[in-house]
């Protein structure tokens, strides 16, 4: 006999069940990690520890192994709602969050710049407070990291980074998870970045080494990235005792990887430069003789979309190439992330070896 959420309720409502009992079965055994999320931003990786991210991709495999594969009905969110703010257009972000809140019982509300006032005739700040009245997370994908820390520090409730010029946070922890899925563990992978100095770089950087990664990464001239987060991923690198490399050759920065990563050249307000990126970035696709250069077991990761010029479709579309079941995790990861900001549930899967 099958069940879900809802028959188990009416067995233990017959049976006199103890609260105590229901409370282990909606929000799992206590974690064996000493985290606590509750409450807390996601605005970078930077400002998680190796444990907390650990943790968050604990999560993640068990809401996608006990809601996906078993069927069970947890609705977590059951009576929250999400205000998703976003300034740029999004697939991935966009469906993951109204997905992934859906399915855990909430109610989301996406949010344009066409849709609110922000920034028009109502103040980042005044919007932040608004919504802290009215919802219980915030998500927003926007042109400008600062404006990411001025609603951070005048809303109320949790704030969420979906995408901003110098991290894409989310992204990253879908990619992990990914990697955690094929490879079983995360430690001692090679991860090589050939292409753009980006937000999702930086999230690279901002947590790879946390993990026991080594990066290597190859950027033209001109499109490395922060030297800022450069300097905070050589601190990481020393104290995890992982390898950084950075050079502008991306047949070096593939050697030996596990994992070849490569993004757009030209992100959203960049059309302008088209031009001379394109220019810029003459060399950089990732192809078959690219994976020459890395390891044998290595698999192939972008987070979409894609242009041919980036990646050739021998590779995009090779069984090396995770990239959809990474477009998937964003989905499960992202509600980890909602899960942990906002509820007090605990993963009952067993602990992944990272």
């Amino acid at each position: 006999m099958l069940f879900n959420g809802r028959n188990f309720i009416s067995i233990a409502k017959l049976a006199g069940t103890s609260k105590q009992l229901l409370r282990q079965f909606w929000h799992g055994t206590p974690a064996q990690m000493n985290v606590h999320l509750k409450g807390r931003d996601l605005l970078t990786l930077q400002n998680y520890t190796a444990e907390e991210l650990k943790y968050l991709l604990w999560m993640a495999s068990d809401l996608k192994q006990r809601i996906k594969n078993k069927g069970e009905y947890l609705p977590l969110m059951q009576g929250k709602s999400l205000a998703m703010i976003f300034e740029k257009r999004s697939t991935r972000t966009r469906l993951s969050a109204e997905t992934g809140f859906a399915l855990l019982g909430g109610h989301s509300s996406f949010l344009t710049t066409q849709d609110i006032h922000l920034g028009t005739n109502e103040s980042l700040t005044d919007t932040a407070r608004v919504l802290s009245s009215m919802t219980n997370a915030i998500l927003a994908r926007v042109y400008n990291h600062n404006d990411l820390d001025l609603m951070a520090k005048e809303a109320t409730i949790p704030v969420i980074n979906g995408l901003s010029d110098l991290y894409h946070p989310l992204q990253i922890l879908a990619d992990y998870l990914t990697l955690q899925e094929h490879y079983g563990g995360l430690r001692g992978l090679t991860v090589a970045w050939i292409g753009d100095g980006n937000n999702v770089l930086q999230s690279f950087l901002a947590s790879a080494a946390k993990l026991g990664m080594h990066l290597r990464i190859a950027t033209p001239r001109g499109f490395e990235p922060d030297l800022r987060i450069i300097k905070i991923t050589e601190q990481n690198s020393k104290e995890y005792g992982t390898k950084l490399l950075l050079t502008t050759d991306p047949l070096e920065a593939a050697h030996s990887a596990n994992v070849l990563v490569t993004d757009t050249w030209i992100s959203m307000g960049q059309e302008e430069e088209k031009k001379e990126r394109l220019k810029a970035f003459q060399g950089y696709q990732i192809t078959m003789k690219t994976a020459k250069s890395a390891a044998s077991n290595w698999t192939f990761l972008h987070c979409l979309p894609r242009k041919p010029e980036e990646v050739d479709d021998e590779v995009f579309y090779s069984p090396r190439s995770l990239v959809f079941q990474e477009a998937e995790n964003r989905k499960w990861t992202i509600m980890a992330v909602m899960v942990s900001l906002l509820t007090d549930y605990s993963p009952q899967l067993r602990k992944p070896t990272f």
